[in-house]
């Protein structure tokens, strides 16, 4: 069972604030837990109140709310609301889970709501053997054993069976946070691999269930082959 989602509301318009009150109160899942003027406010209640997702705003005074996110260590998930969509590629690049213009409906407030649940629903995951991802306007689960190694593309990720291949809107990044830290290692800015599904090291190739050749960076080599070799977990 996934948790109720604990959420901030920052935003400098008191309008704003008040209309994203009202459609927090209607999902049963989320719990507003705070509601700041500026990212100031929002600093000091974060020292105080930990909390799972913050609807924040972009343009504000004295910080805005990108600045607050670059500069802020360990930040829950974020949702921008803003009125201003010539920010939405970097907030995007900050990881962000979704990317609200006002004015904001409520039907596209409930999608940004449904898409931090899944997300929420697969953090949780990590303490059992499996997460789900959407992928095909369905749910499908995958089983961490069975996973050989995750590929990003742009904004989507791929997700590597022995027998599939699945597509899922994702950074690879926020993935990373879904799997066990123990079991997938990152040769490479683009991939996640099982380190239990590695057969040999070839030069800088890591060679996956004896069908797949991942590159391993030349600034992560050393690091690499001291997880895989020194620890034992390279397959036998």
């Amino acid at each position: 069972m996934t948790p109720t989602i604990k959420c901030i509301i920052t935003d400098d318009e008191p309008l704003a604030r008040k209309g994203l009150q009202g459609y927090i109160d209607k999902i049963d899942f989320l719990e507003l837990v705070g509601v700041c003027e500026d990212a100031v406010q929002l600093n000091s209640l974060l020292k105080q109140q930990p909390v799972d997702l913050l609807f924040l705003d972009i343009e504000m005074p004295y910080v805005t709310g990108i600045d607050f996110l670059k500069n802020t260590s360990q930040a829950p998930k974020v949702i921008f609301t803003t009125a201003y969509e010539q920010y939405a590629i970097k907030g995007y690049e900050l990881d962000i889970l979704d990317y609200l213009l006002k004015p904001i409906s409520f039907e596209r407030f409930l999608k940004a709501a449904n898409k931090a649940y899944d997300y929420f629903a697969g953090a949780s995951s990590k303490d059992t053997n499996y997460l789900f991802i959407k992928t095909d306007n369905k749910l499908e689960k995958v089983n961490f054993h069975e996973l050989l190694f995750v590929e990003a593309m742009e904004n989507y990720v791929a997700l590597y069976t022995p027998d599939k291949k699945l597509i899922t809107h994702s950074t690879l990044k926020a993935l990373q946070e879904k799997l066990p830290a123990g079991q997938f290692i990152q040769p490479h800015k683009s991939y996640l691999v099982n380190i239990q599904c590695i057969q040999s090291i070839e030069g800088n190739i890591l060679h996956v269930a004896n069908k797949y050749q991942i590159p391993i960076s030349k600034y992560q080599k050393e690091e690499m082959m001291e997880k895989i070799v020194n620890n034992k977990l390279l397959k036998k």
